[in-house]
C-alpha cells in the first residue's frame, strides 16, 4: 500500500505519467475511476489531430516537437502504430486569424507548409466547396492519433515497467499527513511520497478549492455516411480544419477509417470545435444532438456537399477549459512538496500526452522540469 508516486486519473496524461515514472524505476500506482479507456472524459472518439504549426500559441511548438518524438518512441517500444502522418489541410481566408496564426508558428520554428490558392485547393480537394476568399494550407508532417489505443498502449507499457494500475476505483479523498500523501478509495487506503492529479473534467471534484476556475463543457462529435463513400476514405480525403465564417470556433474532421484496422464508430467523422454547454461531469451525461446535427448539416451543405447523407451516431466528449484556455501543468499551491497537477487541456491537449507525462514525472521526482512548460504554470493567474 506504499508507493513512491500515486497518479489519480489514468487517461491521456495520467497513463503517460505512469509510463514515464515507472521507467525511472520508482514504484507507481495509477488509480482510474472508470475503465481503461472510457467515454466519460476527453480522450475517446477514435481519432485526434496531431499538428505542429500551432494556431493556439507558438510556445506550444517545442512541446509538440518533443511529443512527436515521444509518440515515435512509444510506437517503437510497443510495436503499435498510433500516429498516422496523413497531413492536415487548413481552409480559410489568407488574412484570417486561423491561417495567420498557423503561419506565425510555422515561420518561427521552420515547420514546412504548402499554400494553395483558391483554384489549386479546389482542384486538389474537390470534395470541398470553398468560399471565393478561401485558400488551402497543407501541413505535411501532421496527421492523427488513435486515442483509445494510445492510452491502452501507454498503460501496458507502464505495467511492463512495474507500475500497478487499478481501474474502476474512485478516489474518495486525499490528504497530506506526516509528509506522506494518503489516498482513500471506497475499500482501501494507499500512501505515497508524491501525488499526481491528472483527472481531466473531474479535477474540481478532487481539488474543491482549486483556483483559477475550470469550466467543463460537453462537446458532440458526429459520424456520418456520405453520398459517395470512396470520396472520403483514408488516402482519398484529408484530415482538415475549416475556419468558421459564422462565429467563433473551427470545423474539423477526418477521413473514413477502415474498419479492419480501427475501432468503431465507422463513417466520416466531423465536428464543430467551440465552447459548448457547461455541465457537471458527475451528472448523467445525456444529450440531445438535434441542434448539433442542424449546425453540422448546414456546414456540410456549405463546405462539404454530399458528405452528410445520414447520421451514423453522435458521441459526447468533455472539454476542460482554464480561464485563459491554456493548459495548467505545475505543483499544486500549498502542497508543492507533494502534489503535481495537470488540467485544462480544453479539447486540444491529447497530442501532448508523452511530453506532459514526462513533465509530470520530472516535477514529481525532481520538483522541477527541464521541459519548456513555464508558460503553463499556475502563477500566471496571480
Amino acid at each position: 500500500m506504499h508507493y513512491d508516486v500515486i497518479v489519480i486519473g489514468v487517461g491521456s496524461m495520467g497513463s503517460a505519467a505512469c509510463y514515464h515514472l515507472a521507467k525511472q524505476g520508482v514504484s507507481v500506482l495509477g488509480i482510474e475511476q472508470f475503465d481503461i479507456t472510457h467515454d466519460k472524459g476527453s480522450h475517446a472518439g477514435q481519432s485526434r489531430l496531431f499538428r505542429k504549426a500551432y494556431f493556439e500559441h507558438p510556445d506550444y511548438v517545442p512541446l509538440l516537437q518533443r511529443a512527436y518524438r515521444g509518440w515515435s518512441d512509444i510506437e517503437k517500444e510497443s510495436g503499435v502504430q498510433l500516429l498516422y502522418r496523413t497531413g492536415i489541410t487548413y481552409f480559410g481566408s489568407r488574412d484570417g486569424d486561423l491561417l495567420k496564426a498557423i503561419g506565425k508558428s510555422a515561420s518561427i520554428y521552420g515547420i514546412p507548409l504548402k499554400w494553395y490558392d483558391n483554384r489549386e485547393a479546389a482542384m486538389k480537394w474537390p470534395q470541398f466547396s470553398l468560399q471565393s476568399d478561401h485558400v488551402g494550407l497543407f501541413e505535411p508532417d501532421a496527421g492523427f492519433i488513435t486515442p483509445e489505443l494510445a492510452i491502452k498502449t501507454l498503460t501496458k507499457l507502464a505495467e511492463k515497467e512495474g507500475a500497478e494500475i487499478i481501474p474502476n476505483t474512485e478516489v474518495s479523498e486525499w490528504q497530506v499527513s506526516d509528509d506522506l500523501v494518503v489516498v482513500k478509495t471506497s475499500g482501501k487506503t494507499f500512501k505515497s511520497k508524491k501525488l499526481v492529479i491528472a483527472a481531466g473534467p473531474y479535477t474540481k471534484k478532487l481539488l474543491a478549492e482549486f483556483k483559477p476556475a475550470l469550466n467543463v463543457t460537453q462537446q458532440l462529435l458526429a459520424w456520418v455516411n456520405p453520398e459517395r463513400w470512396d470520396d472520403f476514405t483514408l488516402g482519398n480525403f484529408p484530415c482538415w480544419v475549416m475556419e468558421s465564417d459564422e462565429g467563433e470556433g473551427i470545423y474539423y474532421g477526418f477521413p473514413i477509417l477502415p474498419n479492419d484496422r480501427f475501432s468503431p464508430p465507422y463513417g466520416l467523422k466531423i465536428a464543430y470545435h467551440r465552447p459548448c454547454q457547461e455541465i457537471d461531469p458527475t451528472d448523467v451525461l445525456e444529450f440531445d444532438a438535434s441542434e448539433e446535427e442542424e449546425v453540422l448539416r448546414a456546414m456540410t451543405e456549405k463546405y462539404l456537399p454530399g458528405a452528410m447523407r445520414e447520421v451514423v451516431t453522435f458521441k459526447s466528449c468533455l472539454y476542460t477549459y482554464s480561464e485563459d484556455d491554456h493548459f495548467i501543468i505545475d505543483k499544486f499551491p500549498g502542497y508543492e512538496d507533494q502534489v503535481t497537477i495537470a488540467c485544462g487541456f480544453s479539447g486540444h491537449g491529447f497530442k501532448f500526452a508523452p511530453v506532459v507525462g514526462e513533465a509530470l514525472a520530472q516535477l514529481s521526482l525532481n520538483d522541477a522540469t527541464s521541459l519548456p512548460v513555464d508558460f503553463l504554470n499556475i502563477s500566471r493567474f496571480n
